[in-house]
């Protein structure tokens, strides 16, 4: 007899370079990449809940749970690593037969959508890079708490609060579905293998050459909040000098959260600009 979850996280699996991989499918027609951050108990359903509804209306919205995070396979002795993402992310796309897809990073998953782009530019039609790693930027206090997350409820009460510049979306309830996110068997285990102190060398390791991200010819939109203070405004300023053909949205009275805190105005951009490809 089989259960169906009631997860609305656990979506559907496929075998995706040797890893049993939970990804998110939903709407028909272009497709489009989603990859998800590295906050403690992440994944790609908890990322992108309120945007993959929006594009699943005019366009096929593929998330998955990268591998080390959500219920996505954790296989022993894996050497997380950028190549290592960007290969797992490459076999999906292969798995689930998408010779070319739009891709939307958030945060580390921009980091790792840049450089998907750099490594298989024939993959990638165009590019959003949200509050986005991928550039080599000074660690900030914000960043070295949230990798450095101690897998108790207390702590994630103080990460919450990094995340979001409007206070009224952090809740104690948010907090403590985070934190029972983070302590699922095998979560916080590669959570704390995959960035450990000194940190620094983490954001160097998620940075692309400024020679190659000059190279991208690839429509890109770069968003960032103004006040994030987990990845600072400067990395997407950095990002939108080194690409030619991008365009930068800041909004204001915002954190690292911007497809939650100004979901509609983000979701919004997002059509209008895959929309465009069409045209």
């Amino acid at each position: 007899m089989s259960t169906v979850s009631t997860n609305p996280e656990i979506g559907q699996s496929i075998v995706a370079g040797g890893i049993k991989t939970n990804y998110q499918d939903h709407g028909q027609g272009d497709p489009i990449f989603l990859i998800h951050g590295s906050g403690p108990g992440v994944t790609a359903y908890a990322n992108w809940r309120l945007t993959m509804p929006v594009l699943a209306e005019k366009f096929r919205v593929v998330a998955p749970d990268m591998v080390g995070f959500g219920f996505t396979e954790r296989p022993a002795n894996v050497q997380y690593s950028m190549d290592m993402w960007v290969s797992h992310a490459l076999s999906l796309m292969d798995a689930l037969k998408i010779e070319k897809a739009h891709l939307v990073g958030n945060s580390f998953g921009g980091g790792l959508a840049l450089a998907l782009a750099l490594r298989a530019p024939d993959r990638v039609n165009r590019l959003v890079l949200m509050g986005a790693a991928g550039t080599k930027f000074e660690l900030t206090e914000g960043l070295d708490a949230v990798w450095g997350y101690k897998g108790t409820l207390e702590h994630m009460k103080e990460l919450v609060n990094l995340f979001a510049f409007n206070k009224n979306l952090v809740s104690d309830d948010l907090a403590k579905l985070r934190y029972e996110a983070s302590i699922r068997p095998g979560f916080q285990e590669a959570f704390s293998a995959m960035f450990p102190a000194p940190r620094q060398r983490w954001v160097d390791a998620l940075a692309s050459d400024e020679g190659k991200i000059k190279t991208l010819t690839h429509e890109t939109m770069i968003i960032h909040g103004r006040d994030d203070a987990i990845i600072p405004l400067s990395a997407s300023l950095r990002l939108h000098e080194l690409i030619s053909k991008s365009q930068l949205h800041v909004f204001g009275e915002c954190g690292h959260w911007t497809q939650i805190e100004h979901s509609a105005r983000f979701n919004q951009l997002l059509l209008n600009f895959f929309l465009e490809a069409r045209a």
